[in-house]
């Protein structure tokens, strides 16, 4: 290394984007500094502004000034190195413009040096004031300036410079006054300075609880408790854990109770069904004088289970809000753990400690009792049929049991149905062509094209449906099929002398008894007029019940345990399962319809 580089580096004045010495200098806000048109041109047309060294990237481009104090720095310093070209050209093997410094200058004041120079620190300081600049070269040996000639460059060097000035005592210091660095505003990013001692702020004041200098700590804040602000953030830190723990613990009470309100809700809806089917059966056995209160308790049934449904909407609102503001403060705890900027975090951990105002939802249930059973218990004792018509109800019930523990109990008429399960396969000779099926014809879904297959008398050729092989002309008879996410289907039983060719109209009437899904969510029973079906949970196994002597044909929500919808009619010969996946709506409704084993163990 050179002489003249012991005092100063090249790449101190070198601008990372040309590699030249800087031109307008300006300041990026991370601190890095730049030729005020490399920076320009580095940004423009950029969508995303980032410092080319450290990569910090800014929301908005920032609004870059001429560092002057820099800018006048550099030019004494290329003044020094002979005026003439940048340091660039110097470096790159030049011997500088004219009244530049020659490339042997220091090699032969080497030789003349009776003895090795030592390492010396040296130190550039510059103070600007108002308009005024100074710049200092400070060294640990004076026999360097002894041995160098007085008509030398380094000696004018030494001779302009001259030896720092005193530092200003602390009462004279003003706050127009500002130190800079030659890389720009580099001491912003460790420490804030304070505003009026120009210092930086490491100490916290537990008394009036603010971040201050060390200055303010012996002018205001002498008799206070203070602490190093790492060392106050550091005990503060200890306490973060806990109240993420309680957060957590509070999030986690509180989705616990959004699952109960919503099992409640469900449970309401399954007592509003068995006590409307119940209520039918009764009084459908009393006179017209009656008709009334049968009308009127179905008003009560539904108001209370509008009620509970209002009810419970309010308070998953509420535990939902409660459980995004402790989120939020959960996510800034988390922040605050990862944070070095200990100011920061000292002024925000004690708003984000302290626990939200939250209600003690530990007593808060929604009431499942409709009140119904002492009007049931009543009539009773003047209906002697009463429990023979409940019983015919319980026999074309539905297991309640469920997939995973809930408030709604098992009901054991209910697993009656599941005892009819019989074993149901595709038939492929009445398959439309563009049905594409499994090969244990448990499985069908619809094709792009149509396949070349015979166009045998059973086969439909326009409605894209299938029948199953297992004929039905007596009994009772139960299966289920899974619908998965699709958007379409049709479901249920056909008789066996339908019309399979050209256009079909699917009613009884005309032999075909099925449930329908249209757009996702619009189920209908397909009668003389449709008739719309009410689904509230939206079902993924459909389970199919067919009693052939009473004319029923059932449908249920598998995975739900509920009864969706019950068509009675006259079956004067053989039927048999109908499936019908639909089109496949350019992808949107490709998945199959899947016929499933019947689990007896639920």
């Amino acid at each position: 290394m050179s002489f003249h580089g012991s005092f100063l580096s090249d790449e101190q004045f070198q601008c990372s984007i040309c590699l030249d010495v800087f031109t307008n200098p300006s300041s990026t806000p991370c601190g890095h500094s730049f030729c005020m048109g490399c920076i320009s041109r580095y940004w423009d047309g950029s969508k995303v502004y980032q410092c080319p060294l450290c990569k910090k990237t800014f929301q908005k481009r920032p609004d870059l000034q001429i560092n002057r104090t820099l800018r006048e720095i550099t030019e004494q310093f290329r003044s020094m190195k002979g005026g003439g070209g940048g340091l660039g050209k110097e470096r790159r093997g030049g011997r500088g413009g004219d009244g530049g410094i020659p490339d042997n200058l220091f090699d032969e004041l080497k030789k003349k040096l009776p003895r090795p120079l030592p390492k010396v620190p040296v130190m550039l300081t510059c103070e600007a004031q108002g308009d005024t600049i100074s710049t200092s070269f400070s060294t640990s040996s004076t026999s360097l300036a002894s041995s160098v000639p007085n008509d030398s460059p380094i000696a004018a060097m030494s001779h302009t410079c001259g030896p720092p000035p005193p530092p200003p005592h602390p009462s004279t210091r003003s706050n127009s006054r500002r130190r800079f660095t030659v890389s720009g505003a580099a001491n912003s990013q460790s420490l804030p300075v304070c505003e009026i001692h120009n210092r930086g702020i490491m100490v916290y004041c537990r008394t009036d609880r603010v971040c201050i200098c060390p200055e303010c700590e012996l002018d205001d804040h002498q008799d206070h408790d203070t602490v190093t602000v790492e060392d106050e953030w550091l005990e503060l830190k200890a306490q973060l854990s806990v109240s993420e723990q309680e957060i957590q613990e509070m999030i986690r009470e509180r989705i616990r109770k959004v699952e109960e309100i919503r099992m409640s809700v469900i449970e309401v809806e399954l007592a509003v069904e068995r006590e409307t089917a119940s209520s039918v059966c009764l009084f459908s056995m009393l006179v017209s004088a009656i008709e009334r209160s049968q009308a009127e308790l179905m008003e009560v049934l539904e108001m209370s289970r509008r009620a509970a449904e209002h009810q419970a909407d309010a308070m998953i609102r509420q535990l939902e809000l409660e459980v995004k503001e402790l989120r939020r403060r959960e996510s800034a705890l988390a922040e605050l753990a990862q944070s070095d900027d200990h100011i920061h975090c000292v002024k925000t951990f004690p708003a984000l400690s302290s626990l939200p105002p939250a209600k003690d939802w530990s007593g808060v249930s929604v009431n499942s009792d409709l009140g119904a059973g002492t009007i049931y218990r009543s009539l009773a004792a003047q209906v002697e049929r009463f429990q023979q018509e409940l019983k015919n109800i319980a026999e074309t019930g539905f297991p309640a049991s469920v997939l995973e523990p809930s408030p709604v109990r098992t009901q054991p008429r209910m697993k009656r149905v599941q005892e009819y399960a019989m074993a149901v396969t595709l038939d492929s000779n009445t398959a439309h062509p563009r049905l594409v099926m499994s090969e244990d014809m448990k499985s069908v879904r619809c094709g792009d094209r149509h396949q070349l297959l015979p166009d045998n008398l059973e086969r439909f050729d326009r409605v894209v449906c299938v029948l199953g092989r297992e004929a039905i002309s007596s009994g009772r008879h139960y299966w289920e099929v899974e619908v998965g996410g699709k958007t379409d289907w049709d479901l249920g039983v056909a008789r066996q002398s339908i019309n399979r060719k050209g256009k079909i109209e699917v009613t009884p009437s005309n032999g075909y008894w099925f449930l329908s899904l249209r757009d996702k969510n619009k189920y209908a029973f397909r009668s003389e007029p449709s008739t719309d079906v009410q689904v509230n949970l939206r079902p993924r196994k459909i389970g199919i019940f067919v009693d052939f002597e009473k004319g029923q044909v059932s449908f249920y929500n598998v995975d739900a345990r509920i009864h969706i919808y019950t068509f009675n009619d006259m079956f004067s010969e053989c039927i048999y399962p109908f499936f019908s996946p639909c089109t496949n709506k350019s992808g949107k409704n490709d998945g199959p319809l899947i016929i499933t084993p019947v689990d007896m163990t639920v």
